[in-house]
């Protein structure tokens, strides 16, 4: 009988490898630190990034470990707003082009006399030119209409400016629910909305006083920190640098409401 596969926490010091790969990240060589009932802590050997990766996407170790020592994964993960993400390819279905449809073998011809097929083809063919020079003018006609309508509405009458509120509160990435609550005061509301599951926690202060929603991202709800504020109408209006994630701002505008 084969030995047991062994585990992620009795590679001890020695190197090992993502299979398949984690995207978005350069240097496919990892380390074990330290482990918990429900993640594992991994750092990259040439950047020193530390990252947890949860146990549900653990596959198995390789026996040996030549060239490297491999460690399996689940499922395609990647590596975004320092966090590992479940990776989803989304296949866009090209659109067709107009009339682009399977056309019917034309029947086969029955043999006529010469006079006859010639005087067919004529009527056919003014038929045909008859046809092309109206579809022609009517795109024409079309063309006008539509551009004299947008003509139209391209004045600067019909221009309309809305405010959006750009303010900063005074708060970091580093400021959890009890910081912004003793700077703004108690909320109206508290909620909390999981995310990729559970792995991600969100959480939301409604202040109506201040027309603002105030967001907290992280990992568990304990350690759930700032990220931003939206207003009434769910857009943003502060955003903060988080680090190695560049700003929250994109995050905030791919957030939906709840």
């Amino acid at each position: 009988m084969s030995p047991n596969p062994p585990s992620l926490e009795s590679l001890g010091p020695r190197p090992f490898s993502f299979y398949p790969p984690v995207l978005n990240v350069e240097h496919n060589e990892w380390i074990f630190e330290k482990a918990t009932w429900s993640e594992i802590l991994v750092r990259n050997s040439k950047s020193g990034q530390e990252v947890w990766v949860p146990r549900r996407f653990l596959g198995e170790v390789s026996r040996v470990d030549e060239p490297v020592m491999i460690v399996g994964l689940k499922r395609e993960l990647e590596y975004n707003a320092g966090a590992l993400w479940p990776h989803e390819r989304r296949v866009i279905e090209m659109p067709k082009a107009v009339n682009d449809y399977a056309r019917p073998e034309p029947p086969a011809p029955q043999p006529v006399s010469t006079v006859a097929a010639m005087r067919l083809n004529d009527g056919a063919e003014s038929r045909i030119g008859k046809l092309i020079l109206g579809v022609l003018a009517a795109g024409i006609v079309l063309t006008f209409i539509v551009v004299s309508f947008f003509r139209g509405r391209a004045g600067v009458e019909n221009v309309q400016y809305v405010g959006i509120v750009q303010q900063s509160y005074g708060l970091s990435h580093l400021d959890d629910a009890g910081a912004v609550i003793r700077k703004l005061g108690q909320p109206a509301e508290d909620r909390w909305r999981s995310q990729e599951s559970d792995v991600i926690q969100y959480r939301l202060l409604h202040y109506p006083n201040l027309g603002i929603y105030v967001i907290f991202m992280g990992q568990d709800r304990d350690k759930a920190r700032y990220i931003g504020a939206m207003d009434e109408n769910w857009k943003a209006v502060d955003a903060v640098d988080l680090p190695r994630a560049g700003n929250s701002r994109s995050m905030l505008n791919r957030l939906a409401k709840f």
